[in-house]
């Protein structure tokens, strides 16, 4: 029994060649399985198949409604900056359309009323020149008032007055303003080169023009108009 044991443990080596060296026999192998193809899908026995012309077509229109709807989207997208661009240019170019009309606009009704301001002004001067002229030959008399008042510009330390009036004027002067001749010792004198109305005083501190070309350029000169007194006939006439 022992002989027949041993003899089974110690199987001779197979010879090189054999069919037990290229397979294992089942008594030495353990648990095992079958190998089956597997397709793409890792499902087994389920052999790979190419898809229907069907598969394809619904594939592709997939795809295609997939591209448009993305396409919408980013169009929709850039279509939103685009016109928020024009609208924030629009406005810019707007403003500054507006701005600059503005201050057009600004400037011509400036220019419209400086214009009116100096034809408003230069009436009332035409119409003040013609009351003036009125009011001297209506009252001559006024001239030794303006004598009078030409004379107390003077400072008391003023020394050799002349009183230069026209000589239609030296008259009234004399009879008008003679307490203040008298006073300042001062002397009268006939002068055709002095218009109607108005005086020159001299004297060893200086001169007083009291003419009524200068009280008129002043009387101007307060409302930025330099007019002369004398000007051209038809200027004179009503309007």
């Amino acid at each position: 029994m022992m002989s027949s044991s041993k003899a089974r443990r110690a199987a001779p080596a197979a010879p090189r060649g054999s069919a037990y060296a290229r397979f294992i026999p089942r008594e030495e192998i353990g648990s095992f399985a079958a190998w089956e193809p597997h397709d793409l899908s890792g499902h087994a026995g389920e052999a790979a198949s190419e898809p229907t012309p069907v598969e394809v077509e619904a594939l592709h229109a997939e795809q295609v409604k997939a591209a448009r709807t993305a396409g919408y989207q980013d169009g929709y997208r850039d279509g939103l900056v685009a016109l928020e661009a024009f609208k924030q240019s629009f406005a810019r170019q707007a403003t500054s359309q507006i701005g600059a009309l503005l201050t057009s606009i600004g400037a011509q009704l400036d220019g419209l009323q400086q214009d009116l301001a100096q034809a408003v002004a230069e009436t009332a001067l035409a119409l003040a020149r013609q009351v003036v002229r009125s009011e001297l030959h209506q009252h001559p008399e006024s001239v030794a008032h303006v004598a009078q008042e030409a004379l107390d510009t003077l400072l008391l330390s003023a020394r050799h007055i002349t009183l230069r009036v026209h000589p239609d004027d030296q008259p009234l002067v004399a009879d008008g303003a003679a307490e203040v001749l008298e006073a300042r010792g001062a002397r009268l004198v006939a002068d055709l080169a002095v218009e109607r109305g108005g005086c020159i005083v001299e004297s060893s501190i200086g001169v007083v023009d009291a003419s009524v070309e200068t009280r008129w350029r002043r009387a101007g000169a307060t409302i930025g108009i330099d007019a002369p007194w004398s000007p051209a006939p038809d200027e004179d006439a009503p309007a």
